[in-house]
C-alpha cells in the first residue's frame, strides 16, 4: 500500500506538490551585503532540490530592506538581484519539487543596528531577555506606510514568479509583520487597520488580494498563520478560525499553521510569557506536534489545504495525521538540517522516525547549532553531529557579528561613497 505521505497533493489554483512532505522555512542569513542571493544559497537548496520533499520553502525572504530579521537576510525590494535569484529558483526546482520564496516584513522585530526607528502597527515594544537581541521603539505606520507594505509585498511577488519559482508563502505568524497587525497586543490602533478581528486581518487580506490580481490564477499562494500567539491578550486560536473563515473567501493554495513570535518562542519549546487562553493541555503538550492539536480544529473549517510545521518527529505520527483527516501537508525543518536526505528516508520508510537534535541541546543553543550547520551544508559540507551546542553558541555569535559588520559597513559605504571599510 502506498504511504499518503507519498501522494500528490491538488491546490485550489491547479497546481500539484509531489507529496505530502515540505521543507519548512527556516532562515538562512547567506545573503551578500547587497542582500541578494549567493552560490553558497544555490549550493544549499540544490541539495535539498534532491531531498525528496514535494515542496521547499525558502526562509524569509524581506520586502523591505530596512525591515530584516537578521543581517544577511536575502531581499527583494528592487531589481537589482533579480540575476542571482533566476540562478536560486533554478537551483532549488531542478529535481522536481515546488520551491516557493517565503515573504517577509519584520516590522518592529528588526535589530536596532540594521533600524533605529522600525515601522510597526503601534508604538508596542518588544519584549525580550537581551540575550535575543536589542530592538528600538517602532514608529505607528501611517496610512502612506501602510499602502507601500501592500505594494511591497506585491512587488516581490510578482518578481519571484518572474525569477521562476514556482509559489510564495506570505509570513503572517511569529511576530512578524504581518502577525503584528493581527495581535491587539502590538496593534492598539483605533482606525480601520485595529480593533476589531476584521479590521486587524485587513492588511493580511488586502495584499492577498493585490497577489492574486498580481500574479494570475494559476500561481500557488500560501499564508504562514500562528494557530494562537500562546500569548495572555494576543492572537487567539478562536480569533484564528475566524481568520481561516475569511480567507476561505480569498484565493489561498495552502495554510501552514504554526504559534508564538519572539517574545514567545513556542517553536523552540521556550516559553517566557502566561499563555493565557490558549496554554496547551497535557494531552496536548504530549503529541508529537502539538500545533496539531490546534490544526485539526481549523481543518474543518478551512477550505484550503492545511500543514503544520514543528516537531514531526516519527513517520506513524506523520501518516496518522494525515489518515485522520487533521493535516493535508506535513512540513519539517530541523530534521533537513540534521539529515538533508529526511524525506527521501521517510518515503521509502527506511526508517521509522527522524533525528529529533532538539533533544540534545539546551533550547537556547538550538538556533545556533542549526545556523553553524546550514553553513556546512552551504559549503557542500554534511552537517556535523557532534557539534555542542556552547561550541554552536560561540560560531553564531562570531558569524552573526561578521554578518553584521558587513552591513553596516555597506550601508555606510552607499550612504557616503568616500568611506573607507
Amino acid at each position: 500500500m502506498t504511504s499518503p505521505l507519498a501522494a500528490p497533493l491538488s491546490l485550489p489554483c491547479g497546481a500539484v506538490l509531489p507529496n505530502r512532505i515540505c521543507k519548512a522555512a527556516m532562515s538562512e542569513g547567506l545573503a551578500d551585503a547587497e542582500n541578494h542571493s549567493t552560490s553558497r544559497l544555490e549550493t544549499l537548496y540544490r541539495r535539498w532540490a534532491h531531498s525528496g520533499a514535494g515542496l521547499l520553502l525558502s526562509g524569509n525572504i524581506q520586502v523591505d530592506r530596512m525591515h530584516l530579521e537578521q543581517p544577511a537576510n536575502v531581499v527583494l525590494d528592487d531589481d537589482s538581484g533579480m540575476e542571482q535569484l533566476r540562478a536560486l529558483a533554478k537551483a532549488g526546482t531542478e529535481g522536481g519539487a515546488h520551491f516557493w520564496l517565503q515573504l517577509s516584513h519584520a516590522g518592529r522585530q528588526v535589530p536596532d543596528l540594521i533600524n533605529p526607528a522600525p515601522l510597526a502597527p503601534s508604538c508596542v515594544e518588544v519584549d525580550v531577555p537581551r540575550a535575543l537581541g536589542t530592538f528600538a521603539p517602532p514608529k505607528e505606520m501611517t496610512e502612506a506606510d501602510i499602502a507601500k507594505v501592500i505594494e511591497q509585498f506585491t512587488f516581490a511577488a510578482q518578481k519571484s514568479k518572474e525569477a521562476g519559482f514556482t509559489g510564495i508563502e506570505l509570513h503572517a505568524a511569529h511576530g512578524y509583520l504581518l502577525s503584528q497587525f493581527l495581535s491587539p497586543l502590538t496593534n492598539r490602533r483605533a482606525d480601520r487597520w485595529g480593533g476589531s478581528l476584521e479590521n486587524r486581518s485587513r492588511l493580511l487580506l488586502n495584499i492577498v488580494q493585490a497577489i492574486r490580481a498580481a500574479v494570475g490564477p494559476e500561481f500557488p499562494i500560501g499564508i504562514k498563520l500562528n494557530s494562537s500567539d500562546f500569548q495572555k491578550g494576543g492572537f487567539t486560536h478562536t480569533e484564528c478560525i475566524e481568520l481561516v473563515k475569511m480567507l476561505n473567501h480569498s484565493t489561498i493554495d495552502l495554510l501552514e499553521l504554526s504559534g508564538g513570535s519572539l517574545e514567545q518562542p513556542k517553536l523552540f519549546g521556550v516559553t517566557f510569557k502566561d499563555q493565557g487562553e490558549d496554554a496547551p493541555r497535557e494531552s496536548t503538550i504530549q503529541r508529537e506536534a502539538y500545533f496539531v492539536e490546534f490544526a485539526g480544529v481549523v481543518r474543518k473549517v478551512a477550505k484550503m489545504p492545511v500543514m503544520v510545521t514543528g516537531n514531526f518527529r516519527t513517520i506513524a505520527g506523520m501518516v496518522a495525521v494525515l489518515e485522520a483527516g487533521e493535516l493535508d501537508m506535513i512540513g519539517i525543518g530541523q530534521p533537513m538540517i540534521s539529515d538533508p536526505l529526511a524525506p527521501q528516508r521517510i518515503l521509502s520508510e527506511e526508517v521509522e522516525q527522524i533525528i529529533d537534535i532538539k533533544k540534545r541541546l539546551n533550547p537556547f543553543h538550538l538556533i545556533a547549532w542549526l545556523n553553524c550547520q546550514i553553513e556546512r551544508l552551504a559549503d557542500g559540507m554534511d552537517p556535523d553531529l557532534t557539534l555542542s551546542g556552547e561550541d554552536a553558541a560561540e560560531r553564531y555569535m562570531q558569524i552573526e557579528q561578521r554578518n553584521m559588520n558587513v552591513l553596516v559597513e555597506y550601508r555606510k559605504g552607499q550612504a557616503d561613497p568616500s568611506h573607507k571599510s
